[in-house]
């Protein structure tokens, strides 16, 4: 695929490359890139399928990391720090696992690398319902949205991903039949020969489970060089819930 990852860039110093999450865009994680931003040169990418990023054949997280080594290359960044958030989290610890020299030290967000339940279907049938019903405006698609997606939170989040650009009606700015269609291998645990050596800080949100201590032998076995820090009364989205603490373990870790 056309590795022309749209991204954007702030600060000057090393390198250090933040991954967004599912049905997102790198602007997601801006609290971040500012918090960053006086240490550091923070690019903030859109994955394949994301944003204005370009729409892939088949999505997965091989391919998804391979984009990001890719768009590395055209950008002349040899080596980076890696901040990865849900999906952008699976996304940096492939590429970790896959091209570890590209990788210096890790962060991932709420994620470990096993398999997945699959819990995404009332969100996947919002983004078909407002495509199908070719909304004139974010409030109408929005009330579509909250048909099937409880979570007030996740409906803004991904109003966010709505453009109306040129024609009558909105659009996604995402690939969502895509993303449908990889789901399933979105969901797959993470399995590689050799584990990365570098350092590596997973953070979680203590409300909720993505991370649970019956994941944290997987965690060992690919990244046995991690440490686990939990964020108190905090849910998936932590650098959204408690940016300032999530900030402040970021930047005391990479520095």
């Amino acid at each position: 695929m056309n590795n022309r990852l749209h991204d954007s860039v702030l600060g000057e110093g090393p390198d250090v490359v933040l991954l967004h999450g599912l049905f997102g865009q790198g602007s997601n994680l801006g609290s971040i890139a500012r918090a960053l931003q006086d240490d550091f040169r923070v690019h903030s990418p859109d994955l394949p399928d994301h944003g204005h990023s370009p729409w892939s054949d088949r999505p997965c997280i091989q391919s998804y990391a391979e984009a990001i080594a890719g768009w590395m290359k055209e950008r002349k960044i040899p080596m980076a720090h890696f901040v990865g958030h849900s999906l952008g989290g699976k996304v940096a610890m492939q590429l970790a696992l896959s091209e570890p020299a590209l990788v210096d030290r890790l962060v991932v967000a709420d994620i470990a690398p096993v398999t997945y339940e699959p819990s995404h279907h009332g969100v996947l049938e919002g983004l078909d319902n407002v495509a199908k019903a070719k909304c004139s405006s974010r409030r109408e698609a929005g009330d579509i949205l909250r048909q099937t997606i409880g979570e007030e939170g996740v409906v803004q989040f991904l109003l966010l991903s709505l453009k109306r650009e040129n024609t009558d009606f909105c659009e996604w700015r995402l690939n969502r039949e895509g993303i449908a269609e990889a789901y399933d291998r979105f969901r797959e645990a993470l399995v590689e020969t050799y584990p990365f050596d570098g350092d590596a800080l997973f953070v979680r949100g203590e409300q909720s489970n993505y991370v649970l201590p019956e994941h944290e032998s997987a965690i060992a076995a690919l990244f046995p060089r991690y440490r686990l820090e939990t964020i108190a009364n905090t849910g998936h989205w932590l650098h959204a819930e408690q940016p300032k603490l999530f900030n402040e373990l970021v930047l005391e870790f990479l520095r």
